[in-house]
């Protein structure tokens, strides 16, 4: 007697050469177009484009609306590009997405610059690698990235944060 092999609950989501796909979940109604499903390897999420974890500057999960929000790393000035998608079953995905992007930093440093207002330094590289590291700064509303003050403790702090993982 033979019997026919069960369907693969994996998704059709392609990936990069010598990636594996590790988590994904489905999006219940994707648009004409869009996504079926989306999901996470060790190096990168699929949204279904591929943004390596180091580029995730944020993922928030919504338990009401099943959605997930992920903010991409931008560029200071710029909207940092986001990507809200309605997700069924994204447990799996979600740890793997937490560990990831955790996994991805490896300096960060919260600064006070005037009263309440701070910024955060942060280097950040693939999970696992052992590359070079890529500096980013956040700053909160109302600092002026040009007053020579703010800068100043910028320069400070990205210096310490270099010189305390080597650099």
């Amino acid at each position: 007697m033979k019997f026919s092999p069960l369907p693969s609950r994996r998704p059709v989501l392609e990936v990069a050469a010598g990636e594996r796909l590790l988590a994904w979940a489905s999006v219940p109604y994707p648009n004409a177009g869009g996504p079926s499903s989306v999901g996470g390897t060790r190096d990168a999420l699929y949204l279904p484009e591929r943004l390596p974890w180091e580029q995730v500057a944020s993922a928030d999960w919504d338990q009401e609306e099943s959605t997930l929000r992920v903010v991409e790393v931008g560029q200071f000035g710029e909207p940092n590009p986001v990507h809200v998608i309605r997700l069924d079953d994204a447990g799996r995905l979600l740890q793997l997405v937490r560990e990831r992007v955790t996994a991805s930093i490896a300096v960060q440093r919260h600064v006070a610059v005037q009263g309440r207002r701070s910024v955060r330094v942060l280097a950040r590289r693939a999970p696992g690698a052992h590359g070079e590291l890529h500096w980013f700064v956040e700053y909160d509303e109302g600092l002026d990235p040009s007053d020579p003050r703010v800068d100043a403790v910028v320069q400070e702090a990205l210096a310490a944060a270099r010189s305390d993982v080597g650099v």
